[in-house]
């Protein structure tokens, strides 16, 4: 009963979206996240789905054309999408297609200048993105079961299929509300004419963080303020110009802070970020302690990056200035609350390279994950108090019942596995085989995930969080 009633007790402070920081934190208290409001139909992970995109002729030539022309295109073409959950079929028509990834992108098919032929595709995996309404702004009528938008993403590199969903799935139980939802699905593309449509395998369908995204989460305090994409270069450090912006670069590249609801809310979105770099780079000792409690939810954070230790998220934030989503729940200039939302988390579990400050994510120091200049967090940990709160929410994902544990990953990650087992031969001839090792470019071959051994990621790093 003391148990149950600790992790009613969280639920209900995370619920405000105002949770204080604990001196004497229960590392047990570690209960899953509610459900994103209006995603669970569509992101079931007990469930496989068949996702249809129905395409012209004429839109998916104009699709390779655009890749060919510039490969970081973000055009749309228009499609349908056909969605057959336990024999329901959803129809969305007029939904808007388009390629997604930064060094992942590819030409979902033939070589550069070469057309569709029918019947003949020489199909790739790629990543897509799924907009229901992107060509009816505000029509709620063309979501998919109250979902607006889905990103689509293969399993690229990562042959066990589940590195992705086992982090986001894991920052839920442990109370981190902002990952966003992942689930399976069968994905066929039918460009109009072929005999048949390609079948491109098992893809994770990931919700897409946004507006949208902002709204389905009660716990912030408002939905309307403003989100940043950040990039590689994100560092909460330097304030150059030219470093936020809307869109693309003018010369095609990356802003390492993309501002994600338009030009009209620039100006302002950009003073209010900047204020929040000077404080966090210039404040020091009580004024600075002061400034973080009334202006970052310290305890989701603290939470998050124990995870990110857990799993070896090296590609984040703080070692590799990259893939994160800044929110600030108001548009006040100086009146607000920031949260860090997680963001592409495959390169995990064993999959490390030298970057930034790590060589080995297994055995990076969790107190310094990364590069000094990304400030947030070693400032943060600068303070007792929320040093303390973060090595007891280590030790707790170490701990022997932690959901993290070996034996509780893998009652979790074999339904996962059984589930699209059967589904990944496909028309692309790509990652169709289940195996245990991590990507083929990562320097370190020997971390297995689901094979119980002496190089078991959970295994391994559970016994160096218990030890801190």
């Amino acid at each position: 009963m003391k148990r149950f009633c600790g992790y009613l007790s969280l639920l209900l402070a995370l619920s405000c979206g105002r949770m204080d920081i604990r001196t004497e934190p229960d590392p047990a208290v570690t209960p899953p996240a509610p459900t994103a409001k209006g995603t669970a139909y569509v992101f079931d992970d007990t469930a496989l789905p068949r996702l249809t995109v129905q395409v012209s002729l004429d839109e998916w030539n104009r699709l390779l054309t655009l890749y060919d022309q510039d490969s970081k295109t973000r055009e749309y073409i228009h499609c349908d999408a056909v969605f057959i959950k336990d024999n329901e079929r959803t129809v969305v028509q007029d939904a808007g297609l388009r390629l997604r990834g930064q060094t992942s992108r590819r030409r979902p098919e033939g070589a550069a200048g070469q057309a569709h032929e029918s019947g003949a595709g020489r199909w790739k995996h790629v990543h897509f993105g799924l907009h229901f309404r992107h060509f009816h702004k505000g029509d709620k009528d063309y979501d998919l079961r109250g979902v607006h938008r889905i990103n689509l993403k293969y399993a690229k590199e990562d042959p066990t299929y589940i590195r992705e969903k086992y982090c986001s799935d894991l920052l839920q139980r442990f109370g981190v509300w902002t990952a966003a939802a992942v689930s399976y699905c069968r994905l066929y593309i039918h460009v109009a004419g072929d005999p048949q449509p390609a079948y491109y395998g098992v893809y994770q369908m990931m919700e897409a963080v946004d507006d949208e995204y902002c709204e389905n989460r009660p716990q912030f305090a408002s939905d309307t303020g403003f989100l940043w994409k950040g990039v590689w270069g994100s560092n909460l450090r330097d304030r150059d110009d030219w470093r936020f912006g809307v869109g693309r670069k003018p010369d095609g590249g990356e802003y390492p802070y993309e501002l994600k609801q338009g030009e009209e809310a620039f100006t302002a979105a950009r003073a209010q970020l900047k204020d929040f770099i000077r404080n966090l780079n210039t404040l020091t000792g009580s004024r600075f302690e002061a400034w973080v409690k009334a202006h970052i939810d310290v305890d989701l954070l603290l939470r998050t990056y124990a995870v990110f230790v857990a799993v070896g998220h090296w590609d984040d934030y703080w070692n590799d200035m990259n893939n994160a989503y800044f929110y600030f729940d108001s548009r006040d200039p100086v009146d607000y609350r920031f949260y860090l939302i997680p963001y592409d988390m495959d390169n995990t579990l064993g999959t490390t390279i030298p970057c930034g400050a790590q060589t080995d994510a297994l055995y990076q120091d969790p107190y310094r994950w990364g590069l000094d200049e990304c400030v947030l967090m070693p400032k943060i940990l600068s303070i007792a108090e929320f040093r303390q709160q973060y090595t007891a929410y280590l030790k707790a994902l170490g701990a022997e019942d932690s959901p993290f544990s070996y034996p509780a990953s893998m009652e979790r990650i074999g339904p996962w596995q059984d589930l699209i087992r059967d589904h990944l031969a496909n028309d692309t001839g790509e990652d169709q085989v289940l195996a245990d090792r991590p990507a083929s470019w990562s320097k370190h071959h020997e971390y297995r995930v689901t094979t119980d051994g002496s190089y078991n990621w959970f295994r391994l790093k559970s016994a160096r969080l218990r030890a801190l």
